[in-house]
């Protein structure tokens, strides 16, 4: 085989960057940027070169793994696992009905088109309510704001960061992450650009991150904040006048009630709580309001705090009644190549609050339950316990709050499956893991993040390196789960003589070979009835998969452009500024505000390029230099503690308590304190060397699983009050 360039969507985060791979005789021996990729131009970061590590990680699965008693794994054959998988679900659903059986999806389930298309049958066959993903750690207070602002979960407005003049950042590192329900390759050639041409970018955190040390100017808000100071910025825009009623009344309703909400939080009320001067509230409220075109974005720092709800609630009001909604500059909805929002329809996925857990009455969000509960589930007896459990491409035992808790309640089920390339912190409790192809190895095409982005793109990617024949993707394991799962449940049903009963299991079980063998055809149908596909008329000009994959670099179908009439869904067709289930949450708020002065300190998270997700961690690329586990602390608490830098101290909570070393960073706030996600590899260190080795502390060790949002049962992630104390002094009192 000659050597070869193979163009690629990094899927390693959301950013949807373009790479050009080099291959020679099918192994890979370069990556780089692709510089006619139309979104990305060219940018990539340390992520993408890792793909080669990953691909070639001599820890990474190929075969289907059982756990033996001493629990080390040992392969089995492909059908031996499909076969004992379907029994042992389908017998625990008949024994204990079908919501003994839980799933869990994690995050990269949304960079993988045939897991998102098939794993909707997947979730009918097993037909449970115990379902659980990433988003009750992540985004489910803006999809709740979504669904009552605009009607749906699915519309989820995107900054025009490429037309604005005024970026309000809330709680989000776009630099570090590359941008979160906002994909956007080249994220700091973007944002430097809103400077270039004039604009002003304002960055709201408790910590000065990557993306505020650039910035015009950084708001070093206590956590929690948020909203107090988004209705203190209302009150200031309603009080003088900044805010043309008439106007906003042609495209929303609730703006009188909106008004009369905000208007006694005022900012010299908030000043003190929030740790921002009023005068500062005041000058951001005022150029927010007059600037030509403006966006507030807010992210995980806003949806993991005490009032995400609210919060995602008043950065998309903000939008509305200063005129920025819908319109360039503003916030605004996209027009991808699939139209999720259809897609979402057909499948049954939206709507909110309508049935909840069965312990603590914790509500769904699109048809998934908080994961906090997932263990008093498993853990409490009952009817609609919680005895077998999926996951999908998810480490809820480094992701989820009071992690060590779900451990052990793993530890006790009665049957677990793992779909995933590891035996992890999570998957060493499965009883058979399921390891799909890698990335590289199937094709690429981005449903979910094209539907996220700040520009209208599309693009296929072909495979880069031949899968080994005896290797199964996402699509085809959960074809085949699916499939022998309604097989024995239809057996389970039939009342038919032994010999028919075995002709009809065979019969049905071929019903894997009526489904498409890749998922190509469901996506070439999706694109061709899209808002920019041929509806199957290939001389009408529109997309087909086909064209699709003729432009190896992507196709760029422009900037976004005005679609609230599309995506607004409401039965009046008019934004809801005030909808009346947040707005119940408002005297939370208040009552925040009335708090006296906290003498804990609190925790919040971070992010950092090289480490987007826990499975990235056993690659020596992403993980070698600087030890990036250690707990930032400002140097007036340290001197406050007697700690000087690189001290060993134990910081506790209420549910637990993890060892780390200090880091002195002006960065934090006084009072904050600042601890990465997804380390503390130590339970696998025997199935994951490079991470096993790295040590570091598991964040979600201490956060506490009964610290959640109300209105969506969000994980309070950011915020938690912990103490911070010298090892030794630690370990003498123990």
């Amino acid at each position: 085989m000659a050597e070869r360039k193979h163009t690629r969507t990094c899927s390693l985060c959301e950013a949807m960057c373009g790479m050009v791979i080099t291959t020679d005789d099918g192994r890979i021996t370069g990556i780089e940027g692709d510089r006619e990729d139309p979104f990305s131009r060219g940018h990539i970061c340390p992520k993408g070169p890792a793909m080669r590590e990953l691909e070639e990680d001599p820890d990474r699965l190929r075969r289907p793994m059982r756990r033996n008693a001493n629990g080390t794994f040992s392969p089995i054959g492909w059908d031996e696992a499909f076969d004992e998988v379907a029994a042992r679900i389908v017998d625990l659903q008949s024994r204990y009905g079908r919501s003994s059986v839980a799933t869990y999806s994690g995050n990269p389930t949304a960079h993988n088109h045939g897991a998102i298309l098939m794993g909707q049958l997947f979730n009918a066959a097993v037909h449970t309510r115990n379902r659980f993903d990433a988003n009750s750690q992540d985004a489910n207070p803006k999809l709740f704001a979504s669904h009552h602002m605009f009607g749906s979960v699915t519309s989820l407005s995107i900054p025009d960061v490429d037309r604005t003049d005024y970026f309000l950042v809330l709680g989000a590192n776009p630099i570090a992450s590359n941008g979160s329900i906002m994909s956007l390759g080249d994220v700091r050639g973007r944002l430097k650009a809103i400077r270039a041409r004039g604009g002003k970018l304002v960055v709201v955190d408790p910590r000065k991150t990557e993306t505020a040390k650039i910035a015009d100017l950084h708001v070093a808000i206590h956590p929690g904040g948020d909203a107090a100071l988004l209705l203190a910025m209302l009150s200031v825009m309603f009080e003088e006048g900044l805010v043309d009623r008439a106007a906003v009344s042609r495209t929303a309703r609730g703006v009188d009630e909106l008004a009369r909400i905000a208007e006694p939080f005022t900012p010299e009320l908030v000043e003190g709580p929030t740790g921002v001067p009023a005068e500062t509230i005041r000058s951001i409220a005022r150029d927010f309001a007059r600037a030509e075109a403006a966006v507030c974005y807010g992210r995980v720092g806003v949806c993991l705090n005490e009032f995400g709800a609210v919060a995602s609630w008043l950065c998309e009001a903000l939008n509305v009644v200063t005129g920025n909604f819908d319109r360039p500059g503003g916030a605004m909805f996209t027009k991808p190549a699939i139209d999720l929002p259809a897609l979402a329809k057909r499948f049954g996925v939206g709507g909110v609050s309508r049935f909840r857990s069965r312990v603590r009455s914790l509500p769904e969000v699109a048809g998934m339950l908080p994961a906090a509960a997932m263990a008093e589930e498993m853990e409490t007896p009952g009817k609609g316990q919680i005895r077998g459990f999926i996951t999908l491409a998810g480490n809820p035992v480094l992701s989820v709050p009071n992690g060590e808790r779900i451990a052990r309640a793993l530890s006790k089920l009665e049957f677990m499956v793992s779909i995933d390339l590891y035996v992890n912190e999570t998957t060493r409790h499965a009883h058979i893991i399921l390891p799909p192809r890698f990335s590289l190895e199937r094709s690429h095409f981005d449903v979910i993040f094209n539907a996220l982005a700040v520009r209208n793109v599309v693009k296929y990617s072909e495979p880069v390196v031949a899968p080994d024949p005896d290797t199964r993707d996402d699509w085809t394991i959960l074809r085949e789960l699916a499939t022998r799962i309604y097989a024995r449940k239809a057996l389970e049903k039939a009342t038919l003589p032994g010999a028919a009963k075995v002709l009809a299991g065979k019969l049905v079980g071929s019903l894997s070979g009526l489904v498409a063998k890749t998922p190509d055809f469901a996506l070439d149908m999706l694109v061709r009835t899209g808002p920019w596909g041929d509806r199957f008329n290939p001389w009408g000009g529109g997309l087909s998969l086909a064209k699709i994959r003729s432009a190896p670099h992507g196709i760029d179908l422009g900037p976004l452009v005005p679609m609230g009439r599309d995506r607004v869904v409401t039965a009046d067709g008019k934004v809801d500024v005030a909808p009346a289930p947040i707005v119940s949450d408002i005297p939370r708020v208040a009552a925040w505000l009335s708090r006296p002065p906290s003498t804990s300190l609190r925790l919040i998270g971070r992010r950092h390029v090289r480490s987007n997700n826990s499975w990235m961690h056993n690659i020596v690329s992403l993980t070698k230099g600087p030890d990036r586990t250690m707990l930032l602390m400002n140097p007036a608490d340290a001197e406050s503690l007697g700690l000087s830098n690189d001290d060993a101290v134990r910081v506790s909570s209420r549910v637990g308590s993890v060892t780390t070393r200090v880091a002195l960073s002006t960065d934090l706030r006084p009072g904050v304190v600042c601890l990465p996600h997804g380390f503390g590899h130590a339970a696998a260190s025997d199935t994951l060397r490079v991470a096993g080795a790295l040590g570091g502390p598991n964040m979600n060790a201490i956060t506490d699983d009964e610290r959640l949002e109300p209105l969506t049962g969000t994980a309070v992630l950011n915020g938690t009050e912990v103490r911070v104390e010298r090892l030794a002094i630690a370990e003498a009192r123990n």
